[in-house]
């Protein structure tokens, strides 16, 4: 802790990488310090989220921390969440009496303690929704955003986020406001190439099924049998309990065939590289995605984006001409998607170089980071 004595805003987030939703936290953090607030961020462990936090200025709690997971719900772990239940609780209403906070800010829905021990301890809260499965029964979505009745406000990250809220509990839907998310890119980008000898694929984001590098590589097989030449470069890693699924991978493209035009760079924290060195991304995602920040990513590098027709990813790049939507989990689609873009790349090419600068504008992060503070500046204390 500092010697700062000021009631701080409580930030509480799950996780301690620097994916979408981390990153966002990240920048309501910065957001707050910008305006020379006392800011106190508690997460379950360290990572890199913890080093770009301390660098702004923000102090940083690693206490027990209940997260709901959808496994939490299955009856073989309900001793085990509510043993993680007791402990995370009693350390954050230790927290909150001590830190006695100026409001509570809690990322994402996953953490459904925290609303309402604000609420008791009569401290403005808000939960910022970054989850939305319109495609999950009604009974899973009713435990994971249930709790959050106890927040005062709600902050959706996309009109689509908002509906999903809505649609399951709506008196929670009519306290939400929609606020995009900011996405952060380099002021100057590698534009895309001229010309292509080899196309390019990327992918960044988790390597799990519901995201769908499995489809990027079933559809760079069926590009290498139509005689196109090309390789495919997967930016990201399993999460813990999960690494069956990089081996199973890998033993798909072994078996495809395709094992040498596909590079596994692991995760990385700065993707922007990457991104400069690649033709085409890939967002083959098979479930709902709340919002499509990878997508974003894509756009904001000049790059055209390939995603999955989800109600999400469509919100966040529809708009720009540079931007395919495929059916989820359709590998042949996907590839005569890509097919496309090597076919027609002076067209792809010359959108996604105008498409950028549009881009920019929608999802500045400073844009991002003024709405979130005046949100919270304006939030009535107890």
């Amino acid at each position: 802790m500092t010697d700062d004595d000021r009631a701080p805003y409580l930030l509480v987030h799950p996780g301690w990488e620097l994916f979408g939703s981390d990153r966002m936290l990240l920048e309501s953090a910065r957001a707050l310090r910008e305006r020379d607030e006392r800011v106190v961020v508690a997460v379950p462990q360290r990572g890199p989220l913890v080093g770009e936090l301390q660098a702004i200025g923000v102090e940083v709690l690693i206490p027990p921390m209940f997260v709901l997971r959808k496994s939490s719900l299955h009856p073989r772990n309900w001793l085990r969440s509510a043993r993680d239940a007791v402990r995370g609780i009693a350390a954050s209403v230790a927290i909150v009496r001590r830190l006695r906070p100026r409001a509570l800010y809690v990322s994402t829905i996953v953490l459904p303690s925290w609303p309402l021990i604000g609420r008791l301890s009569r401290v403005p809260t808000v939960t910022h929704v970054h989850e939305a499965e319109a495609s999950a029964s009604r009974l899973v979505n009713l435990a994971l955003y249930a709790p959050h009745l106890a927040s005062h406000r709600i902050i959706a990250n996309s009109r689509f986020t908002l509906q999903t809220v809505g649609a399951v509990l709506p008196v929670l839907g009519r306290r939400a406001t929609v606020i995009l998310n900011g996405v952060a890119s380099p002021d100057d980008v590698e534009p895309p190439r001229a010309r292509i000898d080899r196309l390019r694929i990327g992918y960044v984001g988790r390597l799990s099924h519901r995201k769908g590098p499995d489809a990027a590589v079933e559809a760079l097989a069926a590009l290498r049998r139509e005689g196109i030449d090309a390789e495919l470069r997967l930016v990201g890693a399993v999460f813990a309990g999960n690494e069956g699924f990089d081996r199973e991978l890998r033993e798909r493209a072994a078996a495809l065939g395709v094992e040498d035009r596909v590079a596994y760079l692991g995760f990385r924290s700065d993707i922007w590289p990457l991104l400069a060195e690649i033709d085409v991304l890939v967002v083959p995602s098979r479930q709902d995605e709340s919002f499509g920040n990878t997508a974003v990513e894509g756009i904001l590098a000049a790059r055209p984006v390939v995603a999955s027709d989800i109600p999400g990813l469509r919100e966040a790049v529809g708009p720009y001409g540079s931007a395919t939507f495929v059916t989820p989990g359709d590998a042949d689609e996907l590839a005569r998607a890509l097919r496309a873009v090597n076919e027609g790349w002076d067209l792809r090419r010359a959108a996604a170089i105008g498409d950028r600068d549009a881009a920019r504008e929608r999802f500045a992060p400073d844009a991002y980071r003024r709405a979130v503070a005046t949100f919270l500046g304006s939030l009535p204390q107890a």
